[in-house]
């Protein structure tokens, strides 16, 4: 009997990450990234499934994965995040669908309009909206509370 209820607990599982929000993330600094990726599975059904540090390495990823939600940086190793939304916002298909989010320090009014006039669902500036970035995932994008 413990091994049924052990194996219907594992095909739960298993469905809860299969639903679970794919997260991708276009971040060059080892540091902000290994600090947002906990911060983001802290939400409910929501997985990082990968990471891109240049413009190149983000749209070659994103072409050959299913993804959900991209959590994207401006100013990139080798390339930018505005490369990556102008990329996105001409490629056909169902990734067109997929929410796009831009997480960076470099937070004026006119790069916000740009990143929003090019197809970024919300702008969050690195040094203080990251709670607001967590807030969107649970509110507007249905991931729900903490675990």
């Amino acid at each position: 009997m413990q091994t049924v209820h052990v194996a219907q607990m594992e095909r739960h599982n298993i469905m809860a990450v299969d639903a679970a929000l794919r997260i991708f993330i276009v971040e060059d600094s080892p540091v902000i990234r290994d600090r947002l990726i906990p911060l983001l599975e802290e939400v409910r059904h929501v997985k990082v499934v990968g990471y891109a540090e240049t413009e190149a390495d983000a749209k070659q990823w994103l072409s050959q994965n299913r993804w959900d939600v991209l959590v994207l940086d401006l100013w990139l190793r080798e390339g930018t995040g505005i490369g990556v939304l102008t990329w996105l916002g001409q490629r056909p298909g169902s990734d067109r669908r997929a929410v796009r989010l831009v997480l960076t320090n470099e937070a004026g009014p006119e790069v916000r309009d740009l990143c929003l006039a090019l197809g970024a669902d919300a702008f969050f500036d690195k040094s203080g909206e990251i709670d607001d970035l967590t807030d969107y995932l649970r509110d507007r994008l249905g991931a729900g509370g903490n675990d």
